[in-house]
């Protein structure tokens, strides 16, 4: 097996940081390096795309840099693909906050704004409640509680695994086949987030 077949491939399209994504993922066993060359991504045993900051930028840096081009064929591909933040959101259609910016299109909806009613952006500790059995939060318990920094989010659809309440109910986190998706950040999420990571590590294992 080659050493790239045994990678979870971190994208790394200029957006921020995304070393302590790469670290937590390190952190419960998987070879995990940060990606800036779409050619890297071919061959990996699984995809991790972090997001943060606002969807247009982060769209635009994924179409710059061939890396969502990457993505979508990892995705189309059938290998293990988990977004986070921003990188959850982009594996939609679009979003409220960039309007004419095109989302992966991988899962189908828009992104939307949080209610008017509650302070944005929603940064704190918050319960998820299930909506269905999902292999992402195996053995976490009924309802964990995770770290959200986020003012938009996507719509429930039927690929919606669990929400949250915050000035109503929003999208947290979604499965759809080998597609994976988190509104909350795992990597801050303490030993919950780790083991939700290791529920992906276990999912990119040969």
């Amino acid at each position: 097996m080659s050493a790239a077949a045994e990678t979870i491939a971190v994208l790394d399209y200029g957006i921020g940081n995304l070393r302590s994504a790469e670290r937590a993922l390190a952190h419960v066993g998987a070879a995990a390096r940060l990606v800036t060359d779409p050619a890297h991504v071919r061959g990996a045993a699984g995809v991790v795309l972090p997001g943060v900051g606002a969807f247009g930028p982060c769209a635009d840096a994924l179409a710059r840099t061939g890396l969502g081009k990457a993505a979508r064929a990892a995705i189309d591909a059938g290998v293990p693909f988990l977004g986070i933040c921003v990188g959850f959101q982009l594996l939609y259609e679009g979003s409220e906050e960039a309007p004419g910016r095109a989302g992966l299109g991988v899962l189908e909806g828009t992104v939307r704004r949080l209610p008017a009613s509650v302070k944005v952006p929603q940064m704190q500790w918050n319960a998820l409640e299930r909506v269905r059995p999902s292999g992402l939060l195996d053995g976490v318990g009924e309802q964990p509680w995770v770290y959200f920094v986020h003012s938009y989010a996507p719509e429930v659809g039927p690929e919606t695994v669990a929400t949250c309440d915050y000035g109503g109910t929003a999208a947290a986190a979604a499965e759809e086949g080998a597609v994976w998706g988190t509104q909350f950040h795992p990597e801050k999420s303490g030993a919950t987030g780790l083991a939700i990571l290791a529920n992906f590590v276990a999912r990119c294992a040969p």
